[in-house]
């Protein structure tokens, strides 16, 4: 009779303190990004007839029944918040409820301030291309603060989830779809300005959740083990951790040399690996944090 191992449960009080961690900082970050979204959707994605989610709708809308974007906003959050509470579970849609209903409140009371702002003879499509940004900013702040502004930024997180993929790509591929049914109505230009847009308001959104890369990370494996690593802790004065490593296909064992380097030194770093083996296999990725190992 075999023995199952028994696998320790994660602490079911983990979620609770991350969100209690730094809890002035976190809502400051929301609320301000929650401003600047709906800023952004008043004085430069309504009036551009820029699509994307249920603020999309909300634009659709407003064009074909002038309807309160306000409240298309809210009335498509709320049906959307019962799907998050069966996928994402409880503890998820109570950061999403507090989004969900601030959200269209915010779209409603930063509206007046659209008719105080003169574009002039702004060129449609850098007005749209400002919203994406200023959008994308803000939702960055709103989703690294644990939070999200409803919608279909449920969806987002569903498929990020079930898809393994980031938020951002998760919001190309789930706003596609409203994009692509709002052609009919505001045209084909109206299409490209609304892909663009979301191609920024993504881009914007995971730089300002994981930050631009200020180091590489270099995994290296190579015959020369001893000159690669005089290089990386002398020239280079950066230090170096030796990974066990085991071919995939061969079996053989071979060791892996793994270092932080700052951007700044990429090129130097890299070009020091081909002069010392220029046969080392090396592996390069972007560093978003690095913390610890003093």
């Amino acid at each position: 009779m075999f023995l199952k191992n028994k696998q320790k449960k994660a602490d079911p009080n983990i979620i609770k303190l991350i969100y209690k961690k730094d809890k002035i900082t976190r809502y400051a970050s929301f609320f301000t990004g929650l401003f600047l979204v709906a800023l952004a959707f008043n004085i430069f994605l309504l009036p551009s007839e820029v699509v994307y989610g249920v603020s999309g709708i909300a634009v659709i809308l407003n064009k074909l029944c002038q309807l309160d974007p306000s409240i298309v906003i809210m009335i498509g959050s709320i049906l959307l918040l019962l799907l998050s509470v069966i996928t994402l579970g409880k503890e998820k849609t109570a950061n999403t409820v507090i989004g969900s209903l601030l959200y269209p409140v915010f779209v409603k009371i930063t509206e007046p301030l659209a008719s105080m702002v003169d574009l002039g003879g702004t060129e449609p499509v850098v007005i749209a291309l400002f919203g994406a940004v200023m959008s994308g900013f803000g939702l960055g702040m709103i989703f690294k603060a644990g939070f999200t502004t409803g919608g279909t930024d449920i969806l987002n997180q569903i498929v990020s989830k079930y898809f393994k993929m980031s938020i951002g790509n998760a919001m190309i591929f789930t706003d596609g779809l409203i994009v692509l049914a709002s052609i009919p109505i505001f045209g084909f230009q109206q299409f490209i300005y609304s892909v663009l847009s979301i191609y920024l308001i993504s881009v914007m959104t995971d730089k300002v959740i994981l930050g631009i890369s200020q180091s590489k990370a270099f995994y290296i494996i190579t015959e020369h083990e001893t000159d690669m690593k005089k290089f990386i802790l002398e020239y280079l004065s950066h230090g170096v951790t030796i990974l066990e490593g085991r071919g995939g296909y061969t079996g053989d064992r071979q060791k892996v040399i793994m270092c932080i380097i700052p951007t700044k030194d990429y090129y130097i770093a890299k070009e020091g690996i081909k002069k010392i083996d220029e046969n080392a296999f090396f592996l390069v990725t972007d560093a978003y944090e690095v913390a610890g190992g003093e």
